[in-house]
């Protein structure tokens, strides 16, 4: 299953869960090469896992760790949430007591 998204009055067909790969290849290739070692080094984590973490699709259980997650939206300056290419879906806690009632 893949995703369709809004961001900026723009529509994207999304493959991966992150934007990361996008918000990278947004960079200079000479700050884009520097990237792929500062990030995992931020983040506390090998280059490998990184790869891991920009590759995971939308199609997959895997998930970056929350507190990864934030970090990366921080170190790219996003809002959070923006690092998603999707907007779960859910239901608000009053209809999921409801239900729960039933």
């Amino acid at each position: 299953m893949n995703a369709i998204f809004w961001y900026k009055d723009t529509i994207f067909f999304a493959m991966y869960k992150y934007r990361i790969n996008d918000l990278l290849s947004e960079l200079p290739m000479k700050d884009y090469r520097k990237a792929l070692k500062i990030v995992p080094k931020a983040l506390g984590i090998s280059q490998n896992t990184f790869s891991n973490y920009r590759n995971i699709r939308v199609s997959e259980e895997k998930d970056i760790p929350h507190q990864k997650a934030v970090l990366l939206e921080k170190i790219f300056g996003l809002k959070p949430g923006e690092l998603m290419t999707f907007e779960p879906e859910y239901k608000p806690i009053k209809q999921l007591l409801k239900e729960y009632q039933e």
